[in-house]
C-alpha cells in the first residue's frame, strides 16, 4: 500500500506532466497553422513537434530522475537541451507572435537543470537563453525590447524556480515522514532493549546461583542425600522468586499511564495534520480503571491514524467513561472494528467495563468506553 508521500508524489508528477502536454498541445497547434499558412513546410513542422515531444518527455523523465535521487541524468539533460535547440531553429520562420510562445519550450528545458546544475551555471544559462531569445524576438517582431525582456525574465526566473521549488516540498515531505518513521523504529527498539536489560538484571543473578546450586546438589546426590535436598530446596526458592520478578516485570511494563497516552496521542495526531481536543476528569478513578483507559486511548488514536482521515479528534474522560470522536471517516470502509478493536472490547468486557465503536448518523466515528464503578 502506497504511502500519503508517495501518493503526493505520483499527484504531483501526474499534474506536471499535464501542464507540460497542454502546452504541448497548444504549441503543436501554432505549428500547425503556422504549417497551413505556407509559413512552416510540412516537413520542418512534423520535425518540430516531434522534437518537441521529445523535450517535454525528456523533461517528465528527469524530474521522476530527480523525485527519485537517482544520479544525474546528464544524457537527457545533453538531449534536451539539443533537440529544444533543433525545435527553435525549425520553426524561426513562423509568424513572430507564435514564435514567441515556442521560445517557452527552452525555459522548460532551463527547469530541468535546475535539479541537478549548480545555481550559477543555471542562472548564467538562462541570462544566456534570455539574451539571444528576446535579441531575436525583438528584432523579428519590431516591438519594444523592454517589453520582450520583462516576458523572458518572468519565463526564467518562475518555471524554474517552480519545479526547484514543488521538488525541494516533496523531499522535505519526505525527510519528515522518514524521520517519523525512524522515530517510531527507535522507540520500538529502545523500549526491547530496555526490557531486555531488565530481564537480564532480574534474572542474571539469579539463574548463576541456581547453575551452581544445581551442580552442587547433583555432586551431593551420592554422596550426602540431605545436603542434596537442601541445596535442591534452595534452588526451588530461587526459581519461586526468579517467576515473581519476571511477572512483576512484565506487569510494569503492561502498564499504561493515562497521562502519558494522552499526551502521546495528542503529539501523534497534531503530526498527522489533525486537531486534537481533550478534556481528561479521571483523578477520582483506581489505577487499575487509569490503565484501562490508558489502553482504549492508544489503540483508539491507531485506529484514527489508520483507518481515517481525521482532520479533528475530541477525547473526554468523565464518569469513568470515555468517549473519542473524530471525523475524516472513509467512505466505503467497513462498519465493524477490526482485530486492534476487536481485542480491546474482550479487554473491556472480561475487566466488567463496557465498549463500543461505530460510526454516527452525522458521519464521524464514536469510540465509547467505561470502566466498572
Amino acid at each position: 500500500m502506497a504511502t500519503r508521500p508517495e501518493t503526493a508524489k505520483k499527484l504531483l508528477l501526474y499534474w506536471l506532466d499535464g501542464m507540460v502536454a497542454l502546452l504541448g498541445v497548444f504549441l503543436a497547434g501554432l505549428i500547425a497553422a503556422a504549417a497551413a499558412q505556407g509559413r512552416l513546410s510540412a516537413a520542418s513542422a512534423v520535425t518540430a513537434v516531434v522534437s518537441m515531444a521529445g523535450v517535454m518527455l525528456l523533461y517528465s523523465l528527469v524530474l521522476r530522475d530527480a523525485y527519485d535521487e537517482r544520479p544525474r541524468p546528464t544524457g537527457k539533460l545533453i538531449a534536451g537541451g539539443v533537440l529544444t535547440a533543433a525545435t527553435l531553429a525549425l520553426t524561426l520562420p513562423m509568424p513572430s507572435e507564435a514564435n514567441g510562445s515556442v521560445e517557452t519550450l527552452a525555459y522548460i528545458w532551463l527547469s530541468t537543470t535546475v535539479l541537478y546544475l549548480p545555481l550559477w551555471v543555471v542562472a548564467c544559462t538562462g541570462a544566456a537563453l534570455v539574451t539571444v531569445l528576446t535579441t531575436y524576438v525583438s528584432a523579428v517582431a519590431g516591438l519594444p525590447w523592454q517589453n520582450i525582456l520583462m516576458m523572458h525574465v518572468m519565463s526564467a526566473v518562475l518555471l524554474p524556480g517552480a519545479t526547484w521549488l514543488w521538488c525541494w516540498l516533496w523531499r522535505t515531505i519526505k525527510d519528515a515522514n522518514d524521520s517519523q518513521a525512524a522515530k517510531a523504529r527507535l522507540a520500538v527498539a529502545e523500549e526491547r532493549l530496555r526490557f531486555a536489560r531488565d530481564l537480564h538484571d532480574l534474572l542474571g543473578h539469579s539463574l548463576s546461583v541456581i547453575t551452581l546450586k544445581s551442580e552442587l546438589a547433583a555432586k551431593l546426590a551420592t554422596k550426602d542425600a540431605a545436603k542434596a535436598g537442601t541445596e535442591m530446596a534452595e534452588v526451588r526458592r530461587l526459581a519461586g522468586e526468579s517467576l515473581i520478578e519476571v511477572q512483576v516485570a512484565v506487569d510494569g511494563y503492561r502498564t499504561l499511564d493515562l497521562d502519558v497516552e494522552l499526551n502521546g496521542v495528542r503529539a501523534a495526531l497534531e503530526a498527522a495534520g489533525a486537531r486534537c481536543l481533550i478534556d481528561a476528569r479521571a483523578d477520582d478513578l483506581t489505577p487499575e480503571a487509569r490503565t484501562l483507559l490508558a489502553w482504549v486511548v492508544r489503540e483508539g488514536a491507531t485506529n484514527v491514524l489508520k483507518h481515517s482521515k481525521a482532520t479533528r479528534c475530541a477525547i473526554t474522560i468523565a464518569g469513568g467513561v470515555l468517549e473519542m470522536r473524530n471525523d475524516g471517516v472513509r467512505s466505503g470502509a467497513p462498519a465493524g472494528a477490526g482485530s486492534g478493536l476487536r481485542g480491546l472490547a474482550e479487554r473491556m468486557v472480561t475487566a466488567g467495563g463496557s465498549f463500543s465503536a461505530a460510526p454516527t448518523a452525522d458521519g464521524e466515528f464514536l469510540l465509547r468506553a467505561g470502566v466498572p464503578a
